[in-house]
């Protein structure tokens, strides 16, 4: 079985592709594109989940207390 090569063109729509991906569906992160010699070579996604601060009963502001 023999393998085609992979063309520059095929290689940036791959990437680009994986960017898309990465980025739709992400509500806090970040997408990461690390390039060598002019080349992408790896593509990183971190992903946060934030949480809404709780409410407070007596009706003041949270502090940070020791």
């Amino acid at each position: 079985m023999k393998s085609t090569p992979i063309t520059d063109a095929q290689q940036q729509k791959n990437w680009l592709d994986l960017v898309r991906q990465h980025v739709e569906g992400l509500r806090f992160g970040t997408v990461q594109i690390v390039v060598h010699d002019s080349r992408v070579v790896q593509v990183d996604r971190t992903e946060r989940t934030r949480f809404e601060p709780a409410a407070r009963n007596d009706g003041g502001a949270a502090t940070d207390r020791d």
